[in-house]
């Protein structure tokens, strides 16, 4: 018996697959998803490393791009922004994990006073595995946006360059080569 259940955990552990099986537990699908971070205010890696550590729980496997230093881009006058992507898996709904990002915003001080404030932390959901959904104004995956913003697409294709957007079918690599 104790032979087989080590079989069992070492086959488990290795399936690379989506679903995944183990004794007693009900059988759970994970769903890849690629999520966009920013910060602009603050101690800004402070806030990336938070957000990324409050993320672990609900966000398996979790691979974070580097950080990049990049301008503010259609928001108006601002400070620099950090910016880096994160992918994984979740078991989560599109609209759970929306809302835990959002959560997230909240528990790390992120204010809305105006439409493109300055931020403590920002978090997208920009690709929830091939899925698109348009539940407008607030859930929209992919992100809209994402295709031409060079601070999502440069750290996604470091992590996750062969990721094909839903809408065109280009990889994540080509959208950047677009930008180009």
């Amino acid at each position: 018996h104790r032979g087989r259940c080590a079989r069992w955990r070492r086959a488990s552990r290795s399936l690379a697959g989506i679903k995944v099986k183990r004794p007693g537990q009900r059988q759970k699908t994970l769903t890849r998803v690629a999520i966009a971070l920013g910060s602009n205010l603050g101690d800004r890696e402070d806030y990336l490393q938070s957000a990324i550590t409050a993320l672990e729980p609900s966000v398996q496997r979790l691979r974070v791009s580097t950080f990049h230093d990049t301008a503010p881009v259609g928001v108006g006058p601002q400070p620099t922004f950090l910016n880096a992507t994160a992918v994984g898996e979740t078991s989560l709904s599109a609209r759970a994990l929306l809302e835990t990002l959002l959560s997230v915003e909240r528990d790390l001080g992120r204010e809305r006073p105006f439409p493109g404030a300055p931020r403590t932390v920002d978090l997208d959901l920009i690709l929830y595995d091939d899925a698109i959904i348009d539940e407008a104004p607030s859930l929209i995956v992919p992100h809209p946006r994402f295709r031409e913003r060079r601070f999502v697409l440069e750290p996604l294709a470091e992590i996750a360059p062969d990721w094909r957007d839903p809408v065109t079918g280009k990889t994540v690599e080509e959208l950047l080569r677009t930008l180009t």
